[in-house]
């Protein structure tokens, strides 16, 4: 019978264990479901015949739940959960959020800042010799010397402040079993050098040879060039067929990166699919209300992995990789089938999809031998002529999955590239992706619409965008369907200045889009636009790019998005003035906004309270 991993002393006990292989320290709430990392690597784990606990959110404060299990005989893995632990308490703006999705309850503030350091430093008190490796998003996109954006500073690797003995970057199920397995046979952590996928720091008379080496810790704090050509090596060498070993010094110590695990083949990833996920959260938590975070994943199903669309504000290039992987039909039919037996499922599976949810093999054959072309995206500006767009696998598992019994509808939620949709010559995917796969509104990402915004994005001109609109509104039409686009835009991207914020304003008003909520630029570790944001240099050109720093530039940019609304006209006109587009203002129906006018401002905001209903309206996490 299944059963969570134990996630205390007393449901190890009544497992009849007393020890345990591994504790996997998580900054989440326990939740077994495939959409979890912690969930995915403790079940490989499992699988691999180990004996793990879970440690989920553990009290910093004190150690007592850090020496619950005891020492155990192998190790501890350490993570900060589903996402970085400065994000899951941050707004943009720096603002504490007061909630968690990660957390039951929705609670916010129970892991620390930089989780990943607290408690691997924790482990490294209480348990001096035993293994420590750290992995997940936080650590992963943390591995070399990197701008951070709450201290607003260049920190080392995540290594050196962590103590950690091993890093795990990636994905993490291949290089987490050959861990697991040598340290179950004698051999020692400090001698683990060759795991491809991995990360650790060494003396630096004992680096090695072969690869390349990016500037160092004490080059890229006293240069921001440096600090560039840093962040260009680390970007190009992330493919795992022609990626090279990486080093970087800090001070007398070298961080030595391994080049990136191959991705799973479909054979792993079915099996990785098909462990005893309970697919729910910890019993424990149901007097709270449950975890927030499985709700928009519970009856969803992951299908893939990697992405080439590699926008440069995103994480997943860096993490996941570039090249696309995919399950099986057999797979994904298996996992949609075990959801109609679920005592929650009303008939709806909420996404077949996963960081780009249409595609389901790399984006030409060259790739398969020589990896992805170094310094060039296979979408933009232009989708490459090299580029194999094709749908018909995809369409042919989700038409069989939702004929399966029980099954009344497949929704398509996360993210549809559609530039890479407008290549496939054949428009059955499209047309069935109108008719079966939108819950009333399709959430797409043209981010913006200025073309030199867009590149340093690394998005597509925005033509690709109004020609897919113009197409399912059109196909939309012929289904007999109201449906509508969802736009997500950015506001005070690197790149991104007052006029271009402005061309994006006029481009909403004249395609009569009204967002609700508008993403600022969020500075993350380990992305392109961060090295921008942080060095004002595109690291791909050396040029110089214009960074919106304060919070009031910020402000005026975000403000021109939602130009309508009546609380931000006076940042409107003033960012009108600033760019000298007085013709912006007044009265003709091609003004963004009229003069101030004190007496009827009352009356204003009140008529656009009642119209608010109006035009396109999107959310996301900010």
């Amino acid at each position: 019978m299944n059963s969570f991993l134990p996630m205390n002393k007393k449901e190890m006990q009544d497992r009849g264990w007393d020890i345990v292989d591994f504790v996997y320290v998580t900054g989440d709430s326990y939740v077994d479901h495939p959409s979890f990392g912690a969930a995915i690597i403790t079940r490989v784990l499992e699988n691999k015949g180990f004996r793990v606990a879970v440690l989920s959110q553990p009290d910093w404060n004190g150690t007592a739940d850090f020496i619950q299990f005891g020492k155990p005989r192998l190790g501890f893995f350490v993570t900060s959960g589903n996402i970085d632990s400065m994000v899951a308490h941050y707004t943009a703006a720096k603002r504490i959020r007061h909630d968690d999705a990660y957390t039951a309850g929705g609670i916010a503030g129970k892991r620390p800042d930089r989780a990943v350091i607290v408690y691997s430093n924790i482990i490294k008190r209480l348990y001096p010799d035993s293994p420590v490796i750290i992995g997940g998003l936080e650590a992963s996109l943390r591995r070399f010397a990197h701008y951070d954006y709450w201290d607003d500073k260049i920190r080392p690797s995540i290594l050196i402040d962590a103590k950690a003995d091993l890093l795990s970057f990636g994905m993490g199920e291949n290089q987490t079993i050959e861990i697991a397995k040598r340290l179950d046979s004698g051999e020692s952590i400090n001698e683990m050098h060759d795991i491809l996928g991995t990360c650790y720091a060494c003396p630096t008379s004992r680096t090695p040879f072969a690869g390349v080496e990016c500037p160092s810790y004490e080059n890229v704090l006293s240069s921001k060039k440096e600090y560039a050509k840093s962040c260009r090596i680390q970007q190009d060498e992330q493919d795992h067929i022609r990626g090279k070993l990486i080093k970087q010094k800090h001070g007398r110590t070298m961080i030595v990166q391994n080049p990136p695990m191959p991705p799973l083949t479909q054979k792993e990833l079915d099996w990785v699919y098909s462990l005893p996920y309970m697919r729910a959260y910890h019993p424990s938590y149901e007097k709270l209300g449950g975890v927030p975070g499985i709700r928009e994943v519970e009856f969803s199903i992951t299908h893939n992995r990697g992405c080439f669309g590699a926008c440069n504000f995103c994480s997943i290039a860096f993490h996941q990789g570039r090249y696309v992987t995919s399950r099986s039909k057999k797979s994904i039919l298996i996992e949609a089938e075990k959801l109609t037996h679920m005592p929650n499922f009303k008939g709806y599976i909420h996404d077949i999809g996963g960081p780009t949810a249409n595609f389901r093999k790399p984006s030409c054959a060259f790739q398969e031998n020589h990896g992805l072309c170094k310094g060039k995206k296979c979408l933009a500006p232009k989708p490459c002529p090299n580029l194999e767009a094709d749908h018909s696998e995809y369409l042919d598992i989700l038409r069989s999955v939702r004929n399966i019994n029980g099954i009344k509808k497949v929704f398509i939620r996360s993210g549809i590239r559609y530039d890479y949709l407008l290549k496939d010559k054949d428009d059955t995917f499209f047309r069935e992706l109108v008719e079966n796969h939108v819950s009333g509104q399709l959430k797409v990402a043209p981010e913006h619409c200025s073309a030199c915004v867009l590149d340093r994005m690394g998005k597509p001109h925005i033509e690709a965008y109004i020609d897919f609109s113009k197409k399912y509104f059109k196909y939309t039409g012929q289904a007999n369907k109201e449906q509508y686009l969802v736009p997500y835009l950015m506001s005070s991207h690197p790149g991104s200045t007052l006029a271009d914020a402005i061309e994006l304003a006029l481009f909403l008003k004249k395609n009569h889009i009204r967002p609700e909520q508008v993403q600022d630029f969020y500075p993350t570790p380990g992305t392109i636009s961060t090295c921008m944001f942080y060095t004002g240099l595109d690291p791909y050109t050396m040029q110089e790019v214009y960074v919106a720093r304060t919070e009031h530039d910020k402000a005026l940019q975000r403000a021109l998005l939602q130009y309508y609304n009546p609380k931000n006209r006076h940042l409107v006109e003033e960012a009108l003035k600033r760019a000298g587009r007085y013709d912006l203002i007044g009265y003709d129906s091609k003004c963004l906004v009229r003069p101030i006018n004190r007496n009827n401002q009352q009356h204003s905001n009140t008529r656009y309270l009642k119209n608010n209903s109006k035009g396109n309206k999107g959310k996301r996490r900010r």
